[in-house]
């Protein structure tokens, strides 16, 4: 019996010791207003557009995007470009394709129905190009970390100088909001870096917001459709409840009066 408290014992003050020391090391993220959230939420047309831009301009060299194709871009509930500026999008792009008549592989300009191109042709090539450290596919980033939305917001604006003592290696920067402070990726973005379409201050925050909102497309590139089916399954309830209430209480009316 002695044992077997101790036994308890042990385990409750190890619980506690782990609930203490995770929530010591818990961050608060960056908050901002995601047009995106809530029972109402749609996307920003123009953050998704300009997020684009800023994944294509400064992402799109490390980071891949497997699961989207170029005619995404058009398709409702997402960016929403033109068919014109999709079609110009692809086809800014070399996409290798074959073989040919020849049997050999070619390159030719990206179409409508091709994934988005890739900026390494296998992954140990990504690893050379990045100090060892392979770039995370940005498809469905968001649905893969820990925070969502916030943290991926927060990170882009989260370099800093470390604090006195905190040791880096060679190639590894201080981010406040990384697990454990230390990332291999450098800061890559800084005020003015892209020239918006649209006119857009491009504000280190702004430009996190930007492609973070497209991130959450990328990764839930259905959410309106969805938000709009749960409204309307909602009201349905919601009818449905109110007739099934009056029809029990014409039922039960009839019951009191024959009784």
């Amino acid at each position: 019996m002695k044992n077997l408290l101790k036994i308890f014992s042990f385990i409750i003050l190890f619980t506690g010791y782990f609930s203490i020391s995770h929530s010591a090391e818990k961050v608060e993220y960056l908050k901002t207003d995601w047009s995106f959230k809530g029972l109402f939420g749609k996307f920003d047309r123009g953050a998704l557009q300009r997020g684009y831009q800023v994944y294509t301009e400064v992402c799109s060299s490390c980071h891949s995007m497997k699961y989207l194709s170029y005619r995404n871009l058009g398709e409702k509930g997402g960016p929403e470009f033109t068919e014109a500026q999709v079609k110009a999008i692809a086809a800014s792009f070399e996409v290798k394709d074959g073989p040919n008549a020849d049997g050999e592989m070619f390159t030719r300009p990206g179409k409508l129905s091709d994934k988005f191109v890739m900026p390494y042709e296998n992954v140990k090539a990504a690893q050379a190009a990045n100090g060892g450290a392979y770039p995370p596919d940005m498809s469905v980033l968001v649905k893969a970390r820990g925070g969502g939305v916030d943290y991926i917001y927060s990170l882009l604006q989260g370099y800093e100088d470390p604090p006195a003592g905190f040791i880096l290696d060679d190639g590894v920067y201080y981010n406040k909001f990384m697990y454990g402070n230390k990332i291999k990726m450098s800061n890559q973005l800084s005020d003015g870096l892209v020239e918006y379409a649209d006119g857009t201050n491009a504000t280190v925050e702004q430009m996190s917001k930007d492609v973070t909102t497209f991130l959450m497309w990328t990764a839930e590139p259905h959410l309106e459709a969805r938000h709009q089916m749960g409204f309307k399954a909602i009201v349905y309830l919601i009818i449905l409840t109110i007739l099934v209430y009056f029809s029990m209480k014409r039922i039960w009316s009839r019951i009191e009066t024959e009784v």
